[in-house]
């Protein structure tokens, strides 16, 4: 029962967390390393999974947890971290036309430019969370959310404006 609700949850949420994981990705550690952690700690902790908050909401606590742990200890260490062949991901084959991934390289590169904090309240913004939601994931008032978004919102614009044009 626990393998085919755990198999429910990573079906319904795979894409959210590569996307999130894909935002965290710094050289050498890639997307799919990232992805591999999150859902090797979503299969160890589903058991205790109480309810309080929407499976989504947890696993979005999860997933940016995990990534900002590995960033940090990346920067720290400089260790390679051990890829995991047995949990594979395959990035949908979807065509996107290169304006589009320059576009979203631009935005990765002004992303990494932000702190901790609002790095991790954009990539949910992006995951298009209401600032209900946010509050709910980083502990912080909907009100607080609204004007660090405002912020964000602001320097991510005067960053990817002049490379765009």
């Amino acid at each position: 029962m626990l393998d085919q609700n755990f198999e429910q949850v990573l079906e319904a949420n795979k894409e959210k967390i590569y996307r999130i994981c894909k935002i965290y990705a710094i050289n050498p550690i890639e997307p799919q390393d990232l992805f591999q952690e999150v859902v090797f700690q979503i299969w160890k902790s589903l058991s205790s999974f109480k309810g309080n908050s929407t499976i989504d909401t947890w696993i979005y606590r999860i997933a940016l947890n995990v990534c900002m742990r590995s960033k940090l200890k990346f920067e720290k260490s400089n260790d390679k971290k051990v890829r995991l062949e047995a949990i594979a991901f395959k990035v949908a084959d979807t065509s996107i036309d290169e304006s589009e991934q320059e576009k979203f390289r631009f935005l990765k590169q002004c992303i990494t430019t932000l702190n901790e904090s609002d790095t991790l309240i954009i990539v949910l913004y992006l995951e298009e969370l209401s600032y209900k939601e946010i509050a709910t994931v980083t502990g912080l008032s909907e009100n607080h959310i609204a004007v660090k978004m405002k912020r964000i919102r602001k320097r991510l614009f005067d960053c990817i404006n002049p490379k765009l044009n």
